[in-house]
Parts: structure tokens; sequence; C-alpha cells
């Protein structure tokens, strides 16, 4: 059994789409990330950056339990678990690893930034703006390019690159992205979007997600609160 601490954002949607996709038995554990619950105890003992997603897997390694935090390491642990998603060829293996590794340094950081100074800033920085608009626009580019050659980031075959990257592109609007001046894509992500374990992977906890609109929540996650020592 997988214990899955995690929130409706693209870092956990990355672990509801692969637990969905690998059909491991799971359960789901809010953790309301705008009323503050990655600081309680409990979560910092499996995840000490107090950042979701992360999970316990009852039969880890040797039968033991294990932990995991960061989201890319979650994603590789499971497709070893399985044996899904990330190929056991060297060179389609490592192929994989690098577009991993491409959203959790580029995608995932600068389009959070994005994310973070078009709509939650408490003011309009025009330079911050069109800095990591900029950017994603840039990133977008990379990745149309690389979809002109193959199906999938990493070659034909859909993989945990894909899982990794498919929850970021789902708020292009919010990024200053017209998808459609990126066909390949705006290709990819239609094809992804239609998988029928993506379709359940992104509606976990979505009933309970909660905009971040209110001046507490903004305060825990970009105030003191994130920065204290807990």
């Amino acid at each position: 059994m997988i214990d899955a601490y995690s929130w409706a954002t693209p870092n956990g949607h990355k672990i509801h789409i692969m637990l969905e996709e690998t059909g491991l038995e799971y359960r789901i554990h809010p953790i309301d990330i705008g009323g503050g619950d990655q600081f309680k105890p409990d979560f910092l003992a499996v995840s000490p950056n107090n950042k979701i997603p992360a999970i316990v897997d009852s039969d880890g390694p040797g039968g033991k339990p294990m932990s995991l935090f960061e989201s890319g390491a979650i994603l590789i642990y499971l497709a070893e678990k399985t044996g899904k998603f990330l190929p056991a060829e060297p060179a389609a293996r490592y192929a994989t690893l690098q577009w991993l590794m491409f959203q959790m340094g580029g995608v995932g950081p600068m389009l959070g930034q994005t994310h973070h100074f078009r709509i939650y800033a408490p003011e309009k920085i025009e330079y911050a703006i069109n800095r990591y608009t900029n950017e994603a626009k840039r990133l977008y580019g990379v990745m149309d390019k690389q979809l002109e050659k193959a199906q999938h980031l990493a070659g034909d075959d859909y993989t945990i690159a894909d899982i990794a990257t498919f929850p970021w592109t789902r708020s292009w609007q919010n990024q200053g992205i017209e998808l459609a001046a990126y066909p390949n894509v705006k290709r990819w992500h239609e094809a992804i979007a239609a998988r029928p374990a993506v379709v359940r992977g992104v509606e976990v906890l979505a009933s309970v997600h909660k905009p971040i609109t209110d001046a507490k929540a903004r305060e825990v996650l970009f105030g003191a609160t994130q920065y204290a020592k807990h």
C-alpha cells in the first residue's frame, strides 16, 4: 500500500497520475498547503523540506516501509517498483531521465515563478513578469521542437518524463502561453489529457482544493511562515 501525502497542484498531480497509471493500491492524505498542513510534525517526518508530495510505501525494498519526498524521486521509485514508464534499455532510460531532469530543473521551477509573479505576487513587477513569461515561452519552444521529432518527450513511448511535465502545462493560460503557437506541445498535451488514468489522476483532491485567494493562505505559502524554523 502506498500512502500519498499530497495536494491538487502540478507536483501533486504527477504522483496522482503515476499511481493511477501503474494501478498501485494507494491512500491519499490531503496536505492543505494553504492551511499550513505542510508544517505539521507528522508530515515533516516524511517530507523534511515541507513540500508536497511525499509517499510512504508499506512494502518497500526488502519488504520494509520506505518514505520518499521529491516528486522526481518518487516517480523513479514507482517506475522501478512496477517496471512501467521508465525503460530498462540504457539509451532509452537516460533519454527519459534527461527529460525528467528538464522538468525538475526547468519546467517546474520556472513555470512556478511565472505563476507567482503573474498571479500571486502582491505587487506587479514588470521585470519579473516579463522575465519568467519569456522563460516559459522558451521552455515551451524547447518542448515543441522535441515533440516535432517524437510522440513523447523522451521518444515514442509514454514515460515518467511526460507524467512529470504534463501537469505543469495544464495552466498554460496562467503562464502567458498561447498553446496554439506550439502545435506539437498542443498535440501531445491533448493526447495525454485524454488518457483515462490521467483523467482520474487530475481529479484526485480536486474537490477539496482551495484557490490561493485569502491573505492567510498567501502568508502561509509566501510569507514569514514559509521561512520560519519548523
